[in-house]
C-alpha cells in the first residue's frame, strides 16, 4: 500500500431520522450538478424578462430526457452490468450506470424542441448551455466516488484511490487504483474555464462553442478510457467508449473548423461595446438678432 492515498466513502447512503428513506449520495450529487448547470446557464443566457422561465423549462424537460437517454445507453451497451432481476435493475439509476452519450443526446434534442417552440434561437441556446453541461459532468463524477465505481488500473501513486474489497473482486486487498473520477472532474473544470474565456474573447458562430465543448470532453475521455478497468464492450482491442470519444472528437473538431470558415472568416476577437462620444467642440456662439429699427 502506498504511503498516501485517497480514501473512499464507507457507504453511498445517508440515513435520515425517523421513517424517512435513506438519501443516496449518487442522486444527491446529480441534483447539485443540475442546479450548478442551471445557475451557470442562466448567467450566460441573459437576464431579460422570461429568460429564467425558459431556462427552467429547458432544464426540467432536458434533464428528464437526459436521464432516460443516459440510462438507456448504459442498459443497451452494458447489459451484463445491470443488476438482477434485469427488469428491476434497469430502473435503479441511484446505483449508478448512466451513459453520458445518451444523456447529452436526448437532453439536447428535447431542450432544443422547448427552445424552438418558445421562439428562441436553438444554436445560441446550445452555446449558452455548453459550459453548464461540462460543469454538471464535473460535479456528477463525484457520484462515482461515492459508489466506488469506474476506477482505473492499479497504481502506487500518492493519489491512488482506495476501494473496499466488496467493490474490488479482481485485485488483492489493499490495492489502490487510478482515481479516474478525479481526473475527469479536474479536466472538466478546466474545460469550463476555457469555454467561458473563448466565448468572451472571440466571436464564434453558434453552435461552435458547443462543438468545442464536445471536442474538449471527448479528448480527455479518450485517455481516461485507457485507464479504466470496469467491464466494457471492446472492438478491435479498444473499449467502446474510447471509440465513441475518438469519433466524436474528430467530428466536433472538424465541424468547429468548417463552421468558422463557412463565411471565410476566422474567429475574431470580440470588440468592446462602443461608447458614446462626447462632443468636445466649443458650443456655437449664439448670434444676436439684429435690431431692425422701424420708421416712426
Amino acid at each position: 500500500m502506498p504511503l498516501a492515498s485517497i480514501p473512499s466513502p464507507s457507504s453511498g447512503e445517508f440515513d435520515l431520522p425517523g421513517p424517512l428513506p435513506a438519501v443516496h449520495a449518487y442522486g444527491l450529487t446529480l441534483l447539485v450538478a443540475i442546479i450548478a448547470a442551471i445557475w451557470l446557464t442562466s448567467v450566460r443566457w441573459g437576464r431579460r424578462e422570461g429568460d429564467l422561465d425558459l431556462i427552467l423549462r429547458v432544464a426540467v424537460w432536458g434533464v428528464a430526457a437526459g436521464i432516460v437517454g443516459a440510462r438507456l445507453y448504459h442498459v443497451v451497451t452494458s447489459w451484463s452490468d445491470v443488476p438482477d432481476p434485469k427488469w428491476k435493475g434497469a430502473f435503479e439509476v441511484w446505483e449508478g450506470g448512466l451513459g453520458i452519450w445518451g444523456g447529452i443526446l436526448f437532453g439536447v434534442i428535447v431542450g432544443a424542441i422547448v427552445v424552438k417552440r418558445s421562439g428562441g434561437s436553438v444554436l445560441r441556446a446550445m452555446d449558452a448551455v455548453a459550459p453548464g453541461l461540462l460543469l454538471a459532468q464535473a460535479i456528477g463524477r463525484l457520484g462515482n466516488w461515492w459508489n466506488q465505481e469506474l476506477f482505473g488500473k492499479p497504481t502506487d501513486l500518492p493519489w491512488g484511490l482506495e476501494i473496499d474489497d466488496a467493490h474490488n473482486q479482481d485485485y488483492a486487498s489493499g490495492t489502490t487504483f487510478h482515481p479516474t473520477f478525479l481526473y475527469e472532474l479536474l479536466w472538466n473544470f478546466v474545460g469550463v474555464v476555457v469555454l467561458i474565456v473563448v466565448s468572451r474573447r472571440w466571436r464564434i458562430r453558434p453552435p461552435a462553442l458547443f462543438s468545442l465543448y464536445v471536442a474538449w470532453y471527448t479528448f480527455g475521455r479518450f485517455f481516461e478510457e485507457q485507464l479504466r478497468v470496469d467491464p466494457s464492450s471492446e472492438f478491435w482491442g479498444m473499449r467502446l467508449n474510447a471509440w465513441v470519444s475518438l469519433l466524436l472528437f474528430i467530428a466536433s473538431s472538424l465541424f468547429f473548423i468548417w463552421w468558422q470558415l463557412y463565411d471565410r472568416q476566422l474567429p475574431r476577437a470580440a470588440l468592446p461595446r462602443p461608447r458614446r462620444r462626447q462632443d468636445k467642440r466649443a458650443p456655437a456662439m449664439a448670434v444676436p438678432r439684429a435690431r431692425v429699427r422701424g420708421r416712426r
